[in-house]
């Protein structure tokens, strides 16, 4: 049983190791925000599920003896597995509702820090969300206006060379402001004003806590730009 254990917590260490090595040697970071945004947090969980299996293997490795019977020996596996289980269930409930908040740092400074132009070598500007439509296509602009997508734009001055990265819109949960876990998202979006030249549109946000249930609801304006009116007069 002992070998069980160490070979539980060799593998769960193997995993986390593994990861944050796998994180560190890309150098894009798109890539990282991108790797820490879908595999941190499940492979966290592996490793401690697996931390907690060793854990459960080393203590019934240390009971011995010849007084123990089948009615002790089911205590002692109950007992294992309740602790195991309870362990497991705060472990679990600061990697989703803790965590994110780390995370979400994280992420800020990987979206945000400057662009390495490969034409160059000098950092890029992140362009304004007036000055990132000029190349942008039409497809791009409609995602970013029912805030299912959002697009950086980097662009190198000294070439022209550009750089365009995709994020997830309103996919991120925020700070509940009920409760204040991360866990606030758009769970639906109603257009009430489609955009035009002479004024913004408007789209009505709803948002629930995954946590606590807490509802709200947010209007936000879209924008009208001169690439949908060239898309309107075409059609």
């Amino acid at each position: 049983m002992m070998q069980f254990a160490f070979a539980f917590w060799g593998l769960g260490l193997l995993v986390a190791v593994g990861y944050f090595v796998l994180l560190a040697v890309r150098g894009d970071n798109k890539y990282k925000y991108d790797f820490i945004n879908r595999y941190e947090i499940k492979t966290l969980w592996v490793a401690v599920i697996l931390l907690i299996t060793g854990g459960a293997c080393f203590f019934n490795a240390n009971v011995k003896g010849d007084w123990i019977t089948i009615f002790w020996l089911f205590v002692r596996i109950f007992s294992t597995v309740a602790v195991a289980i309870l362990i497991a269930l705060i472990m679990q409930n600061l990697l989703k509702f803790y965590y994110p908040f780390f995370i979400e740092k994280r992420l800020k400074v990987l979206r945000y820090k400057p662009r390495i132009s490969p034409k160059t070598g000098k950092p890029m500007k992140l362009l304004s969300e007036e000055e990132e439509d000029a190349y942008m296509d039409e497809g791009m602009i409609a995602e970013e206006n029912v805030f299912s997508v959002d697009y950086d734009v980097w662009k190198d001055e000294e070439t022209g060379y550009i750089k365009i990265e995709k994020y997830a819109g309103h996919l991120h949960a925020l700070q509940c402001p009920e409760c204040n876990y991360q866990t606030f998202k758009v769970v639906r979006e109603e257009i009430l004003r489609q955009p035009a030249p002479t004024e913004d549109g408007e789209v009505l946000k709803h948002y629930e806590c995954g946590y606590c249930g807490y509802k709200a609801k947010k209007s936000v304006h879209l924008r009208y730009t001169s690439k949908m009116e060239a898309t309107a007069a075409a059609t």
